[in-house]
């Protein structure tokens, strides 16, 4: 072979040789990367027209790449905000129902109060005139303690409610006796005879049972709904961990650093990494189900036995029937509390007597349903209740359902339907790993995010606590118990320690037992059956001595 032809190949054959390594060192375009990453608000001094090594990155596979080392970071700390906002969103539902329906329970609630005291001192008015009006304290206590009670005020109900019976017995006590002189001394002696006398009949001890379970179950609702809303806004807060945000960063920005920038995560790579992400949010969903669990429990007692619209709106006629009572019997009633307490110094002489005033009726005006107020825009509490049920029923399980809810958002990942051609972490195909269960012990295994499985989060164990304090004021309240004590959540709860259990009415925990019928009817009918008792003890003896007292306290 002549040596032209050998010169002349080896350089050939170099050249050939040569030819793939410059293929493989021409750079792919990062303009897709560069458009993408612009429309995020960065800065695209940031970013490279082609690719370059990847020795730089601390989180996305170390191969050539479009990002460099600012974008990483810029990237990885928009991956944290954007799983916070995830987080927030996807919460979005249940922290809206207890915000929207602790506001709606507390109007309704507030309104029912308000009608029932202002319908009470419409009626007395119209029925008792000057005679109640100079003794109008007395109902409006009762009615300013009941609010304190509701929002949160320190008041046993049970207490309260028996000084309210004892005030009004020696009032009345004073007016059906105007002949004496009574003392201080001598008023206290007679509100001890309160229950040996029964002067009200038995109105204070049905009513007492009523309100007192009512109220317990209301306000403890209100404070559920309270506690729900401020565990829902926490927990939605999350602060992901270093691990998390390096797991995301690679979930939704790694694709981006190999130009991959239209293709989504895997779907069950999302869910792992959102159960590590969310490990501690799921150690929260047993407790929080046990409590969705015991406020459905007290719903059912507000729409039957402990319905505190049915409690209010005859309070009036209640307490009338009561005053009735105490004039039916006002003879007999003084004569066993002078023999008790001792024969009263008679009063100055009176002076003479006047016809009783104009204004004070004989009889109660007729009731008519129209004329009664309207709670809470028209809504009654079996519709709001009603309405309270079915939002707590879909917001059981929703801390544990966080991850499946965030990856099912096809903004998010490819969908179960395309589990080829979705980002697994490493490249465009199928994710293989197995996803894991939920909560934090399960994450020990977990392959995208480190998860420190020895540590819970102190602030979640604070709301499962929360959580667990409210269930049992829930599951208290069902058996008409208040709960001594004050509880660990924000809601400013007092410590009353009325109960509701009388005469043994109240159920075992969570066995329903039938209380005895409301002493009015719903339509109260009784009304006219009350009127026509005022009438005819207006004509007992009694009453001409009240006669007489209001025409010396009229003067």
């Amino acid at each position: 072979m002549p040596s032209w032809i050998g010169a002349v190949i080896l350089p050939l054959s170099g050249l050939l040789l040569s030819l793939p390594a410059r293929a493989e060192v021409k750079a792919r375009s990062c303009g897709e990367v560069r458009q993408a990453y612009g429309a995020k608000g960065f800065s695209l001094a940031d970013i490279p027209y082609q690719e370059i090594a990847g020795e730089h990155l601390r989180i996305c596979p170390q191969e050539y790449t479009c990002c460099t080392t600012e974008m990483e970071d810029k990237l990885s700390q928009q991956s944290k905000l954007e799983f916070e906002n995830l987080v927030e969103e996807t919460s979005h539902f249940v922290r809206t129902t207890f915000v929207s329906r602790h506001k709606k329970f507390d109007e309704f609630f507030r309104e029912l109060l308000e009608n029932a005291e202002k319908s009470l001192n419409d009626m007395f008015v119209r029925t008792y005139g000057m005679l109640y009006m100079q003794n109008s304290e007395v109902f409006q206590d009762l009615f300013t303690e009941l609010k304190r009670y509701y929002t949160g005020g320190n008041v046993n109900l049970e207490e309260m409610l028996n000084d309210f019976w004892a005030r009004l017995l020696e009032r009345m006590f004073q007016l059906i006796n105007p002949q004496y002189h009574f003392s201080e001394d001598y008023l206290e002696c007679v509100s001890k005879y309160t229950d040996q006398l029964k002067p009200f009949g038995d109105v204070p001890r049905k009513l007492k049972i009523q309100v007192t379970r009512a109220f317990i179950a209301a306000r403890t609702f209100v404070q559920g709904l309270t506690v729900g809303r401020e565990v829902a806004n926490r927990v939605s807060k999350v602060s992901p961990t270093p691990g998390c945000i390096r797991a995301l960063m690679k979930m939704l920005y790694c694709p981006y650093c190999r130009g991959l920038v239209t293709v989504r995560p895997c779907n069950n790579y999302c869910l792992n990494v959102m159960k590590g992400c969310l490990a501690n949010q799921a150690d929260l969903d047993t407790e929080w189900n046990l409590f969705i669990d015991a406020m459905l429990l007290v719903a059912e007692r507000l729409e039957g036995p402990f319905n505190i619209e049915s409690v209010m709106d005859p309070i009036d006629v209640k307490i009338s029937e009561a005053i009735m009572n105490m004039q039916e019997n006002s003879m007999q009633v003084s004569a066993k509390v002078f023999q008790g307490c001792g024969q009263p110094k008679p009063a100055p002489a009176l002076r003479s007597a006047r016809s009783a005033p104009e204004n004070f009726n004989t009889r109660f005006r007729p009731y008519n349903p129209e004329e009664r107020p309207t709670t809470a825009a028209g809504t009654s509490l079996d519709r709001l209740v009603t309405d309270i049920k079915e939002k707590l029923k879909l917001s059981k399980k929703v801390w544990s359902a966080l991850p499946y809810t965030i990856c099912k958002d096809e903004s998010m990942t490819a969908g179960t339907s395309n589990e080829e051609e979705c980002w697994n972490g490493h490249s465009k195909a199928r994710y293989l790993p197995e996803i894991m269960n939920d909560g934090l012990t399960n994450q020990i295994n977990n392959p995208e995010v480190d998860v420190d499985i020895t540590r819970p989060d102190t602030f979640i164990r604070q709301q499962i606590m929360a959580l667990r304090v409210m269930t049992n004021k829930l599951k208290n309240a069902y058996n008409g118990n208040d709960v001594n004590f004050q509880d660990t959540s924000d809601e400013s709860s007092g410590s009353g320690s009325g109960s509701g259990c009388m005469d043994d009415v109240c159920p075992t925990e969570f066995e329903f037992v039938t209380t005895e019928a409301p002493a009015v009817d719903p339509d109260r009918r009784e009304v006219d059956s009350s009127a026509a008792q005022l009438g005819h003890s207006l004509l007992s003896g009694s009453l001409v001595c009240m006669v007489l007292a209001l025409q010396r306290l009229c003067r």
